[in-house]
């Protein structure tokens, strides 16, 4: 059954309906089949048992017709005169030649005179059995005396014959005729045309003495003697079953029994006929359903093959497809006008989904896997042609600043008018203006090279300079860009635009404006994807190492203080300069963790770094992300508290970079660790933008000048004026002055002219592990 369903399941639809279908109908003709077959067998055997019963009657009235033949006979020979004479006068001659012309005229094969006493007086059967014949006559007249009217079935000699008995009067009775007609195979052979029915006459006491007399079978068959002998009521002869009805008749003489068959076969000839015929119609009709149910399949099925391509189109992205059937006002209609329904819903559900996938909402600008897919294309382009292409990466300063100050509903029309402007600037076939995420915006320039990338960077520096004026507020905007170009920088989309966001990031770090990506600028490179984890480790497994860097005081020549960096004992890669590491840990956010083990550090070295007169400044380097952490100056506060050492023992350096990313939560920052004791400085002075604008507003106490500017001085006049009016202008304000870069004991004397406070460089010393740097100090306030 299993594999049945097996195969039917790998089967086409119509298929299965149509064998189903002609399943259905074979069975329900063979059922009707069995069932008609049943039904006339059971009509035909009694049809027979019928036509046997009305055998039966028809040799009855056989026997009736031959007894009234010979009976009519028999009164014509007793109304004879001259037999009547010669019987009254005992003439035996007479009586036997009128006997013997008598039976020969009527067929009759036994003629007999018996006086008044049924004695033999006279009889045709007159021989060697005299005495056995006067016998069987007188027992047959004796049994006739009592029915006149009647006959009498007996056996003599081994014959069967019919006998009738007539009185000869005289006027009294004189003597009875009684004759004998024999029952021979032409009274069988009428009753078989009569009836149509087979007899066979059998004589024997009993079933072991049974003796075939007649037949109108072709032969004389054991088989009817066997079946005799049990009273079967069937009959096999030659293959043909017959149904037999055995009749027995009340002889003397002997038993008698006449049996009645009608062959099966012969009665069911024409149902036969009929039943082949049923056959027929019923083959031509399993042959019609089955072209019918084919059709009818098909009817069904064809729709539903085009609605199932219509799926395979459908999954393949193919909403084009028109759906047949949408007319028919079946259930198919209905199921094709369903499947329109949805072709249709899919097709606007997918143009919205692919809008929502490769369209910003808010700007109306490609998002990034637009862009990204688009560059691949251009790539692919280009690569035939060998024509560059570059990617440039923009970024807006202080949106932060605009979305926490006048909400983000403000932020979201700032960047319309953002990307409107940018659609303004950048023009052309192939290139392509696109919001990646956020406030971060990307342009693709096709057939362009550097020098163009340049060019058009400059354009939108240039647009970004009017201020933007968005419901009665003007806000001034700026951006920070990065450029990669392909082939020179990346050799596919994904890294070029990964390259060009690095320098994008790059730009904003060192406030560059625009940066073209270089090797350097990249850490992501696969030497420091491992960055990460390797630093955690280390700061788990003590691999890092606290350098200090002196500072002295130009006045005196005294090692007043110490800059706190920070190295990496790497034990495979050795000692790993800062620039391989600092940067990346500035990124992911890392530096936090690390400038808090710097203070853990520097506060456990503190007292052994102590001189014997006076105190040791430690400074120590902040970054953005310590800025920008609201829980940051508690933690050094915690610091502080736990090593006993107080917080104006340290100064905290601070780029300007730092705080112009978030000025507001920079100098909240600032200010809370202003009030908790630090001594802050503003590192790299004179290297940003806005320094003196911030300047007055923060709780600084320090400025350090940028090493660019003191490492020329001595050879560049305007360098040397830029130095003297820095320190002049931060006495002015009442900040001291560290200059670093003293890289010689000329510019060490020229900053003591100048009155600069304190000085550092390579000059004085090279940073130096913090075990070291008491011995150093002592020969070097020696050596003054």
């Amino acid at each position: 059954m299993s594999s049945w369903k097996q195969r039917l399941s790998g089967m086409s639809l119509s298929s299965r309906i149509v064998i189903v279908m002609l399943a259905l109908l074979l069975a329900v003709q063979v059922a009707g089949f069995w069932a008609v077959r049943a039904a006339v067998e059971r009509q035909v055997r009694n049809e027979i048992v019928s036509d046997l019963r009305v055998s039966e009657r028809i040799w009855d009235r056989l026997l009736q017709q031959n007894a009234q033949r010979l009976r009519e006979a028999s009164i014509v020979l007793a109304a004879d005169y001259g037999f009547r004479s010669a019987v009254t006068t005992g003439d035996k001659e007479t009586i036997s030649s009128a006997l013997e012309n008598s039976g020969e005229r009527i067929g009759a094969s036994i003629t007999a005179l018996l006086d008044p006493g049924l004695n033999l007086v006279s009889s045709s059967q007159t021989g060697s059995s005299d005495a056995m014949v006067a016998n069987v006559l007188s027992n047959i007249a004796t049994t006739l005396s009592k029915d006149v009217d009647g006959s009498r079935i007996a056996l003599v000699n081994g014959g069967v014959y019919q006998f009738v008995m007539i009185p000869v009067r005289a006027p009294l009775t004189v003597g009875w005729v009684l004759m004998g007609f024999p029952i021979s195979q032409p009274l069988l052979d009428d009753l078989k045309r009569l009836s149509g029915v087979h007899v066979t006459l059998l004589s024997g006491e009993n079933v072991d003495t049974h003796e075939l007399k007649l037949t109108t079978l072709p032969e004389q068959h054991e088989a009817v003697l066997r079946a005799a002998q049990v009273g079967a009521q069937g009959v096999e002869i030659n293959g043909d079953s017959m149904v037999a009805r055995y009749v027995s008749i009340d002889a003397l003489g002997g038993a008698l029994q006449v049996v009645l068959m009608r062959s099966i076969a012969e009665v069911n000839a024409p149902f036969a006929q009929l039943q082949w015929m049923l056959g027929l119609i019923t083959l031509g009709g399993v042959l019609l359903f089955a072209v019918g149910s084919q059709q009818a399949a098909r009817w069904v099925t064809q729709p539903l093959k085009e609605l199932t391509l219509l799926a395979k189109a459908l999954a393949s992205g193919n909403f084009d497809v028109a759906v047949s059937g949408k007319n028919r006002g079946d259930e198919v209609g209905l199921l094709a006008n369903g499947f329109d329904s949805m072709r249709t819903s899919i097709a606007a559900q997918r143009e919205e989904i692919l809008r929502l996938a490769y369209w910003d909402r808010l700007t109306g600008l490609p998002n990034r896997e637009k862009f990204r897919e688009t560059l691949k294309a251009a790539i692919d382009k280009s690569r035939d042609s060998a024509a560059p292409l570059a990617v440039i990466t923009l970024n807006l300063d202080r949106f932060k600043h605009v979305n926490d100050v006048l909400g983000y509903a403000f932020g979201d029309e700032l960047l319309k008018a953002v990307a409107a402007r940018l659609r303004q600037q950048i023009s052309g076939e192939g290139n392509l203006v696109a919001r990646l995420a956020g406030d971060e915006f990307a342009i693709l320039l096709a057939q362009s090279d550097a020098q163009s990338a340049l060019a058009i960077t400059e354009q939108v520096s240039k647009a970004f300079e009017a201020p933007l004026a968005l419901d009665e507020q003007t806000v001034d905007l700026s951006a920070s860009m990065g450029v990669a170009c392909w082939p020179a920088d990346a050799a596919d989309a994904d890294l070029l635009l990964s390259r060009s966001e690095i320098a994008m990031h790059a730009a904003k770090a060192q406030i560059a404006g625009v940066l073209f990506y270089t090797p350097t600028l990249d850490s992501s490179s696969t030497l420091t994807l491992s960055l990460l984890s390797d630093l955690r480790h280390a700061l788990q497994n003590g691999e890092l190492r606290l350098f200090l860097q002196p500072k002295v005081a130009t006045a005196t020549g005294q090692v007043v203080a110490a800059e706190a960096l920070i190295r990496w004992q790497h034990p495979q890669r050795g000692l790993v300069p800062p620039m391989d590491f600092i940067p990346f840990a500035e990124q992911t956010g890392f530096v936090r963790q690390l400038t808090i083990w710097m203070f853990e550090t520097a506060a456990q070295q503190w007292l052994s770094l102590q001189p014997a007169e006076g105190n040791l400044r430690i400074a120590i380097n902040l970054s953005t992300r310590d800025l920008m952490d609201p829980d940051f100056p508690q933690r050094l506060s915690s610091i502080m508290q736990d090593s006993g050492v107080s917080p104006s023992a340290f100064c905290l350096e601070i780029t300007e970079s730092a705080i112009m990313d978030d000025p507001q939560r920079a100098e909240a920052t600032l200010y809370k660790l202003s009030e908790q004791g630090f001594k802050l400085s503003i590192d790299d002075f004179g290297t940003g933008f806005s320094s003196l604008a911030y300047l007055k507003r923060l709780p600084v106490n320090e400025l350090k000048i940028d090493k660019s500017f003191v490492m020329a001085m001595d050879r560049d006049e305007s360098d040397a004026k830029i130095v003297r009016s820095t320190i002049d202008l931060a006495h002015n304000l009442g900040l001291s002055v560290v200059a670093e870069g003293v890289e010689n004991k000329a510019l060490l004397d020229k900053l003591r002219e100048l009155d600069c406070d304190e000085a550092q460089g390579y000059f004085i010393a090279k940073p130096m592990p913090f075990n070291e740097f008491v011995e150093w100090r002592a020969r070097w306030n020696a050596s003054i």
